[in-house]
């Protein structure tokens, strides 16, 4: 029986309409924003993490679009992916223990916190150079203090282009966000996915099962990947959004 997980985040948690204080806006060629504060808290721990706005509902994603993509990239909203996600990695808290973790299109950078300070190596990667700012922003206020965390791991800050990818490195675990959208880079994602995973590793992307994600989900599995899906919602109790984890594993 499939089992959903449910994360309630009313608008005033994730910060939507609290004021931004000075010192925590954000700089952008667009004009200033103001930087709000989300918390996760979970068996006893609490995460922070700092963005513009939180992107929860069809209608918050709509307004998105329409008004703001043009003026900040996606990355550095608070978008239900990340959100559910970041829950997942935490659950898993053992697994990411002394791993090698990537993450891809990191933006505000909450799954890859959580994986730090669970004890994972953590590189986290972004292609805007303003999400790759708030992300490092997010990981020092979790504890990063000259490169170390408090009982943890450094994090490492990357810009990429997912079409120009040269990391050699590979890892325990990829980790991605609502990062499948675009169906022009499914190759190079799969490239990555290929060259990037070591051979017992797995990847987790979390999405709210748009369309083309899926088509690429279903080709992956197609091709001999082992795909598992826990599901989850987040936001608020009237209008929750339903989220997909996907946990991928190589072909044998």
């Amino acid at each position: 029986m499939s089992v959903t997980h449910s994360i309630s985040v009313a608008s005033s948690e994730s910060g939507m309409h609290s004021p931004g204080a000075p010192e925590r806006s954000l700089h952008t060629p667009a004009g200033e924003f103001p930087l709000h504060e989300y918390r996760l808290r979970l068996d006893g721990r609490e995460w922070t993490v700092l963005h513009t706005g939180a992107v929860l509902s069809h209608t918050e994603e709509s307004h998105f679009l329409r008004e703001l993509k043009d003026r900040l990239p996606y990355g550095v909203a608070l978008w239900p992916a990340a959100i559910a996600l970041a829950h997942d990695v935490a659950s898993r808290a053992d697994a990411f223990r002394g791993a090698r973790v990537l993450e891809l299109g990191a933006g505000t950078g909450l799954p890859g916190i959580v994986a730090a300070s669970l004890g994972g190596r953590v590189v986290q990667t972004d292609r805007q150079e303003l999400a790759m700012s708030v992300c490092k922003r997010n990981g020092e206020r979790n504890g990063e203090r000259n490169g170390k965390w408090r009982g943890g791991e450094p994090i490492e800050y990357r810009l990429a282009d997912w079409t120009s990818w040269d990391d050699a490195e590979r890892y325990d675990w990829i980790l991605g966000s609502d990062i499948l959208y675009g169906e022009t880079m499914h190759p190079h994602l799969r490239r990555i996915f290929e060259s990037s995973l070591l051979p017992a590793g797995r990847i987790l992307l979390s999405d709210p099962f748009r369309s083309a994600s899926l088509r690429l989900l279903e080709t992956m599995e197609a091709s001999g990947w082992t795909i598992a899906l826990s599901k989850w919602t987040v936001g608020e109790e009237a209008g929750p959004r339903a989220i997909g984890v996907f946990e991928l594993t190589r072909p044998r």
